[in-house]
């Protein structure tokens, strides 16, 4: 009675490539450097939890389980804190996000570099008078 996991694992594998495209989209639509850290490591990381839980349960072999596990505890540990450290550097280089001019959190928390990536916006509106 192989049809029950069979049908969960081409659900799963299904849902992780959904989750996976979401994130590609996210990457490609945002303008802002956060909002596509956001979309990357949470839309990536159940994208890929999906799709190996996906493989786990087509292959069904002891083996493939431990490595399944062994990389599922791995996007656990390791992709939040890869995105925390992201967000911070993104922040801490000085890179335009969106809401930073009515509210940031993290002023005289973090030091943070002014705006380096291209011209202020009152430059760019001065050139085009």
């Amino acid at each position: 009675m192989t049809l029950l996991p069979d049908i969960l694992a081409l659900l799963c594998l299904a849902l992780g490539l959904l989750f996976l495209t979401g994130a590609v989209v996210g990457l490609l639509r945002f303008d802002d450097p956060l909002q596509r850290m956001h979309a990357s490591t949470k839309a990536g990381t159940l994208g890929a939890m999906f799709t190996v839980l996906g493989a786990l349960l087509a292959l069904q072999d002891g083996t493939a389980v431990f490595i399944g596990v062994a990389t599922l505890v791995f996007l656990v540990l390791t992709v939040p804190v890869a995105g925390h450290i992201l967000g911070r550097a993104i922040y801490m280089s000085g890179a335009h996000f969106e809401g930073e001019d009515t509210r940031d959190a993290l002023a005289g928390n973090l030091p943070r570099e002014p705006h380096s990536h291209g011209p202020a916006p009152e430059e760019d509106a001065e050139e085009t008078d």
